[in-house]
């Protein structure tokens, strides 16, 4: 049964629409793993060009584009527009806080693998910069949409003081299957400057991060490991030349 329409990529028709997790297009035939969530904002000072990025073509149906005017109206919007297998495509790392909060709604216990050159774990009170892009994961933590148990924070190398405290104290770590053991499915957040700056354009390039190679491993273990609900990409610029690199780590985790 069709539960969201969206435009299909190839002939741009409004008429791929969801069967169970997949997508398939009624009017050309073909078949997607999974259904485009735009989400074109970056929550913080400068961050246009991390929005622009999330308008980058990437050959997914598009079932939802999200535009709103706070945060908290984009994660409300993102999590009820969220297809059964979302590929989300943000300006900054906020986009993926609708995305988690959606899907853990819909699994027992979910794990997310949040792959950042940062943390994303301060809070307004410790953030030295104020931009909520430096926040998405505390806030998920906090919340309690997920727990420090189920979370592995991968390729993080550029912490902030509280930041690193935190991490100590929760417990959490870059352990992929320590994260994922118990958990129903996961959500793999990809803030594209976890990979050296020759690899992609990003918004905010950090030095010695992982090679594309290296990161198509990680998300290969991922996948291997558990089921994965979705997954999301943000952090980037908006350079044509990051859609080939982005569809061959969704490749790698079977969307």
């Amino acid at each position: 049964m069709s539960l969201l329409r969206a435009k299909c990529p190839t002939c741009r028709a409004l008429t791929a629409v969801a069967v169970g997790t997949e997508y398939e297009c009624h009017s050309c035939g073909r078949t997607f793993a999974a259904g485009l969530v735009r989400v074109p904002r970056a929550w913080g000072d400068g961050g246009e060009e991390m929005a622009e990025a999330a308008r980058l073509p990437l050959d997914y149906p598009e079932a939802s584009v999200v535009e709103e005017d706070s945060l908290l109206a984009q994660t409300l919007a993102v999590a009820s527009d969220l297809p059964a297998r979302p590929l989300v495509l943000g300006g900054c790392c906020c986009a993926h806080i609708g995305a988690v909060e959606g899907l853990a709604a819909r699994h027992d216990r979910l794990g997310v693998v949040w792959l950042d050159a940062h943390g994303d774990l301060n809070t307004p009170a410790t953030s030295p910069s104020g931009n909520a892009w430096g926040m998405p994961l505390r806030m998920l933590l906090d919340g309690g949409a997920v727990e420090a148990r189920d979370v592995a924070l991968v390729g993080a190398r550029n912490l902030d003081p509280a930041e690193a405290e935190f991490v100590a104290e929760s417990g959490i770590d870059d352990d992929v299957e320590r994260a994922l053991d118990g958990t129903a499915a996961v959500y793999v957040a990809v803030d594209c400057d976890v990979l050296d700056p020759g690899e992609m354009t990003v918004f905010m390039p950090e030095p010695d991060g992982m090679a594309l190679v290296v990161a198509e491993r990680v998300l290969g273990r991922i996948r291997a490991r558990g089921a994965v609900a979705g997954a999301g990409f943000s952090g980037l610029a908006p350079d044509p030349a990051n859609v080939e690199p982005l569809e061959r780590l969704c490749a790698v985790l079977g969307l």
